[in-house]
């Protein structure tokens, strides 16, 4: 007869614990089948489970040894005989999703009481807690497992809205080989990469930013074919000096966290591309000063030194854009689980959903709803916790 003991080892951390543990079961001849450790300020929570069999010399010995040697250093044992055969947590109809939260200062336990009940309620098991970030208390990593009949569209709501009464964002991502493996970062360029919508900027330099800026809202929101709309404000930009475009450039203003956001994946090998629906101009100008390797927007016909108010070639609409983060997945020979898509309006939603991880970036409500995951409170930085990256790597 074989019986299966939970063991559970506590006190202060330090090198050698579970060394000595595990010499203790291969002295003793005893069988490990899970285990699980964490150390929480300085404090370790070391569990396994170990199997035994009955009326065996060495393993009914074995249980007083691990007692006797967590006393020699300090630390305390419990254990538990666990009913019938051990089983493993996961199965067919359970899998694993880790719930990353990132504080643009820090993490509460109001916040951490309110996911926790969300979780609760839809009978999702919290596995693990660890605190991702160095320092300031701003982000955590929970591991969960989840039925796999589980409705998400409903969980994911109620989590946007503990998201958004504490200004602290999630991303809930299945927890598989591909989460840690994303090698393609693709972006949108207006309001995304910049802090600013082209389009409206020549607008204003030609004294039409009125007319165009209202077009461009009602584009972004999903109210208008991306197609007309485009075309009907480029009319409107009929013979404003190319000139312009220059001082636009030198003014236009970086999104918060970019630059180091991409020295970052950079140092780490990712591949970066901006998909946009803006200009061409300003797409391969970002391209050049940040060190992208991919950029792809719209051209303006200039003739004369002068815009002429029309569009060349095919328009970089939002079924493009998605067409684009294939062909760019396919030269970088990764898949699109790989892909991480970020942006913020509507015709961002096709490319955000063909990712393998597409985030809506302090975008429109339409998009928040539609899109995978979403960033409404931190910097672009913050999105690199949701890579499982613990920080920037600047220097």
């Amino acid at each position: 007869m074989k019986k299966n003991v939970l063991i559970t080892i506590s006190g202060p951390d330090h090198p050698g614990i579970t060394a000595r543990m595990m010499r203790i079961l291969e002295d003793n001849d005893t069988q490990i089948n899970d285990i699980g450790q964490n150390v929480t300020h300085s404090l370790l929570s070391l569990s396994f489970v170990i199997e035994i069999s009955e009326g065996t010399d060495n393993n009914s010995d074995v249980i007083k040894d691990l007692l006797f040697e967590t006393y020699k250093m300090g630390m305390t044992l419990d254990y538990k005989i666990l009913d019938g055969t051990y089983e493993p947590e996961l199965d067919d109809e359970v899998e694993k999703f880790i719930l990353n939260c990132v504080a643009p200062e820090r993490i509460t336990n109001t916040f951490i009481a309110d996911i926790a009940t969300v979780l609760a309620e839809y009978g999702v098991n919290i596995l693990k807690i660890d605190k991702v970030s160095p320092g300031i208390f701003k982000s955590l990593e929970i591991l969960t497992i989840i039925r796999k009949s589980l409705n998400h569209t409903e969980l994911k709501e109620k989590l946007i809205l503990v998201s958004n009464k504490h200004k602290i964002d999630v991303a809930f991502l299945k927890d598989n080989v591909f989460r840690r493996s994303k090698r393609l970062i693709v972006f949108d360029m207006d309001s995304t990469l910049i802090q600013a919508e082209v389009i409206d900027e020549l607008a204003k330099a030609h004294g039409v930013g009125h007319e165009i800026s209202e077009i461009t809202e009602r584009a972004m929101n999903g109210e208008l074919d991306f197609n007309e709309s485009l075309i009907a404000r480029v009319s409107k930009l009929k013979g404003l000096d190319a000139n312009v475009m220059e001082d636009i450039l030198s003014n236009l203003p970086l999104t918060p966290g970019v630059e180091d956001f991409l020295k970052t994946i950079k140092k780490l090998g990712y591949k970066v591309a901006v998909i946009s629906g803006g200009f061409t101009f300003f797409a391969e100008a970002l391209k050049e000063k940040l060190g992208l390797d991919y950029a792809f927007a719209n051209e303006l016909e200039i003739i004369d030194g002068k815009l002429t108010g029309n569009v060349l070639g095919t328009i970089v609409n939002a079924e493009q854009k998605a067409i684009l983060v294939n062909l760019i997945a396919q030269q970088e020979n990764i898949s699109l689980e790989q892909v991480v898509a970020i942006g913020d309006g509507a015709n961002d939603l096709p490319m955000l959903s063909r990712a393998g991880l597409g985030i809506a970036f302090h975008a429109k409500d339409i998009v928040k709803k539609k899109a995978q995951n979403h960033m409404s409170h931190g910097p672009m930085t913050s999105i690199l916790y949701f890579l499982g990256i613990p920080g920037t790597l600047t220097d």
